[in-house]
């Protein structure tokens, strides 16, 4: 077993190209009634590579390299202008997340075993999703890649992707995503107005988050929203409606579900375009079945305050605070529905959930009156408690330098910030939902939708020597894995050079350990793990961990 961080960065992504490679079946025979709405295959003008027209919507990529998307109409065409226009960002994302299949698991035993247990596990998948959103994910799959045809029907394919963040989190429970949100409003905020800030950490490797979409979405029915997504997928992970509302999902504590129900994304996508406050979206949440545990964090405008959705296959609660204008959450239960949920309490005690919940509370604190600068500077933070230096890439802070997207939101303003790559390094782009509806229909081919006086500027992080060492203490990272899990070989040198880029992280001199150990260099590899027993490690299994090899290590040496 390799260190967390190196689980944390596969395993999310080896059940998410499983279940869009291995674990659909070849074909799906409850199709949408597409028979009840009127749309045809869309034409779409190439303007240049990065802009697109159609006459239900555009596409273009902006000067901080997001591509903004404009779509209209019902249901299906919805899905068809989507795949349409977004057609090569759609086959980047599945060539990105496909072709690394054999990499991750070379085993044809090993496939053929999970791609069974999948296909048995997704079987009612679709009996759980809304009749709307499969004719829009059926749209889409109109403009799927022919070359993944061998391993599925489109269709099947792209509705099973929507469960990609709910299944790498049930079948990988240690693998957590770390996302990290709060809402501060009242007299937390410079202007009384509600503020909200969070960090969507779903890895699945660089090229996953490569090429983001800002969405703009104008449904036939329900209301006008924005949401940040990829290529093929119409869910939620991170949004705002026009009503003010906003929705993002953290990951909690589950128990193994038995079958696979409603995708949580597609849950939240439900709340986006039909709720209007806190009340409207709980409603909608409690009639739904999902499969694995995740909470729903809402800001509202209309009722200035934020709450917290717990939802999971066999319990529900809400989660509001009282007497304090400031409301956390990062990846535990804390409703009362869960008090005496032993899976959740174990969480808090072992997981680093708790001590990011903590970090922000103590950033909050130490911030006097809350502004959305301020609340971007939280997100960016790379350090642990009390300022402690915990290494780059630690699951305990807040930016972990892997980050899909952060995002701010302002919903009585209808204002949201959105990074742009690296991370949350790059500028935090402003869009006004006042005005961006309403320059589509004025002005349909304005270069961008940004707000560029109200844009955040860049983290000059990305341009120091500390940023640079942690790009290549990445590099080498891969490189000890690799040695690690084939039992190949390392000159010594490079292994020192992992550590001496990024010294106060725990894994470099975990893997150090690892590999020394591996190769039978007990006191090399005992040096290594307790210098890595110094340092801020991740969970209490981690730590556990550690302790057993100095403990395996000192018995060889007779220590």
């Amino acid at each position: 077993m390799q260190g967390r961080g190196y689980i944390r960065s596969v395993y999310p992504l080896l059940f998410l190209l499983l279940l869009t490679s291995c674990g659909v079946s070849k074909s799906l025979k409850d199709l949408p009634d597409i028979g009840q709405y009127e749309a045809k295959a869309p034409e779409r003008i190439h303007v240049s590579d990065s802009t697109f027209f159609s006459e239900k919507g555009y596409l273009t990529k902006n000067e901080y390299g997001l591509w903004e998307l404009y779509i209209e109409g019902n249901p299906l065409e919805l899905g068809l202008t989507t795949g349409s226009l977004t057609q090569e960002l759609f086959h980047k994302q599945e060539e990105a997340l496909l072709t690394k299949v054999d990499e991750l698991v070379p085993s044809n035993t090993k496939q053929y075993l999970l791609r069974k247990f999948l296909a048995w596990f997704n079987r009612k998948m679709y009996l759980n999703i809304q009749e709307e959103y499969k004719t829009e994910i059926y749209g889409i799959s109109k403009y799927a890649s022919d070359t993944y045809a061998h391993i599925a029907d489109a269709y099947p394919r792209i509705l099973y992707l929507h469960g990609a963040h709910d299944i790498g989190h049930a079948l990988q429970d240690l693998a957590l995503v770390g996302c990290s949100s709060f809402a501060v409003w009242g007299d937390q905020t410079e202007d009384g107005q509600l503020i909200i800030g969070r960090n969507f950490d779903f890895y699945a490797g660089d090229d996953f988050a490569e090429e983001k979409i800002i969405a703009f979405v104008n449904p036939d029915e329900g209301h006008k929203f924005m949401s940040v997504t990829w290529g093929g997928m119409i869910g939620v992970v991170s949004g705002m409606n026009d009503q003010g509302l906003t929705v993002t999902i953290n990951a909690g504590k589950s128990k193994f579900p038995l079958v696979a129900k409603t995708p949580i994304s597609l849950v939240t996508r439900e709340i986006l375009q039909y709720a209007a406050t806190i009340e409207e979206a709980v409603a909608i949440a409690r009639k739904r079945e999902v499969f694995v545990s995740e909470s729903i964090f809402v800001g509202s405008a209309k009722d200035k305050k934020a709450a917290v959705i717990e939802v999971s296959p066999k319990n529900f609660g809400v989660y509001e605070v009282q007497n304090t204008d400031q409301l956390i959450c990062s990846n535990h239960f804390q409703s009362a529905a869960y008090t005496a949920d032993k899976k959740n309490q174990r969480h808090i005690l072992e997981s680093h959930s708790q001590y990011r919940y903590d970090r922000m509370e103590e950033l909050l604190v130490q911030t006097d009156k809350t502004t959305v600068q301020s609340a971007v500077d939280i997100l960016r933070d790379k350090q642990g408690l009390n300022g402690k230096e915990i290494g780059y890439g630690n699951e305990k802070a807040l930016n972990q330098l892997l980050a899909h997207h952060g995002i701010v939101f302002k919903p009585e303003e209808l204002l949201v910030w959105v990074s742009s790559n690296p991370y949350q390094l790059g500028e935090f782009v402003a869009y006004d939902l006042n005005t961006v509806f309403k320059t589509i229909v004025n002005d349909p081919q304005k270069v961008t939708l940004a707000e560029k006086n109200l844009t955040i500027p860049e983290d000059p992080f990305q341009y120091s020597r500390a940023y640079q060492n942690y790009q290549e203490y990445r590099r080498l990272k891969n490189k000890v894995v690799m040695a690690i899990t084939s039992d190949g070989h390392l000159e010594q040198s490079l292994l020192k050079e992992l550590q001496y880029h990024n010294p106060e992280y725990w894994e470099a001199h975990y893997l150090v350990g690892r590999y020394q150990y591996g190769r039978g260099y007990y006191t090399a590899a005992l040096k290594a793990f307790e210098q890595a027993l110094t340092k801020e490690i991740t969970t209490v299994p981690d730590k556990e961990n550690v302790i057993r090899y100095i403990k395996k290590i000192k018995r060889r040496l007779h220590l």
